[in-house]
């Protein structure tokens, strides 16, 4: 490993790809040349069809500060217009909607952008010393990789201002109760359990899955009115009925998952 590798990608397991922030001097703070790794390492795991779920997570017991203060105080953002497709921001990937699940696996400051990374994900996994804020209100920077438009959406739009006005620190306990986090861990247990729900994942038939996954953020964030949103849902989901649900259903009549069994694993009961 050199100074370079600034963004690690590794396979925990098969099908599941770790994208890792690595500058840990800096808290993981994200660099110009840092956000294109990052926006180029999830956009190739996107496009990769052997691998299923991503988890998105920091070096050395941090997410991400944010982007690199230090580099904004010699020159400022470089210009990336949302208008391009799929469009690159300050931060890298953090105005992408990926098509299959990204697990974020926070341990400690997950803080202005390294915020929006987070937000990025489907689901949030925190250890107890994770801190989340808009740290970036204290310095004049505002949210411009989607902060304003994806926490009203998981925390509401009261608890939204809340943190992005006042710029104050979150705690993991306080994360889990507004729903900006989805599991508390112990420290140094973060990424060991995204990798677990990861493998969970994998379990599931995967067409059903990301066709659910799509019409809920279709329905967040496309849909104009709430009959749009139910047309898309039923349209969608109808097209996986003949490729995934009879198969299913015949697996289920023939017996499969009887005692909380599924693909070799016991889960949850109903």
């Amino acid at each position: 490993m050199t100074e370079l590798d600034t963004v690690l990608i590794t396979h925990p397991a098969p099908s599941i790809t770790l994208v890792t922030v690595n500058r840990p001097r800096l808290r993981n703070a994200v660099d110009t040349p840092t956000a294109r790794k990052l926006y180029d390492a999830l956009l190739a795991f996107d496009a990769d069809e052997a691998q299923k779920v991503c988890i998105l997570t920091g070096a050395d017991g941090a997410f991400c500060a944010g982007f690199d203060l230090h580099t904004v105080s010699q020159s400022p953002l470089p210009a990336s217009p949302v208008a391009s497709t799929p469009s690159i921001a300050p931060m890298g990937p953090s105005r992408l909607r990926l098509s299959k699940p990204l697990i974020a696996a926070v341990e400690g400051h997950a803080v202005a952008g390294g915020l929006e990374l987070a937000l990025l994900a489907d689901m949030r996994i925190v250890s107890e010393t994770a801190i989340f804020g808009v740290f970036c209100r204290r310095w004049g920077v505002p949210l411009i990789d989607g902060g304003t438009v994806r926490l009203p959406h998981i925390v509401g739009f009261g608890r939204a201002m809340d943190m992005i006005l006042t710029g104050r620190a979150v705690d993991a306990q306080e994360a889990l109760a507004m729903g900006l986090a989805n599991r508390v861990v112990p420290k140094g247990h973060a990424l060991a359990k995204a990798t677990e729900i990861a493998e969970e994942l994998l379990l599931w038939p995967q067409k059903c899955m990301r066709a659910d996954r799509e019409s809920a953020y279709y329905a967040a964030f496309d849909a104009g009115t709430f009959q749009e949103a139910m047309q898309n849902e039923f349209v969608e989901g109808s097209r996986v009925v003949q490729q995934e649900s009879v198969r299913g259903a015949a697996r289920f009549s023939d017996g499969a998952g009887r005692h909380g069994e599924f693909g070799g694993k016991r889960v949850a009961k109903l």
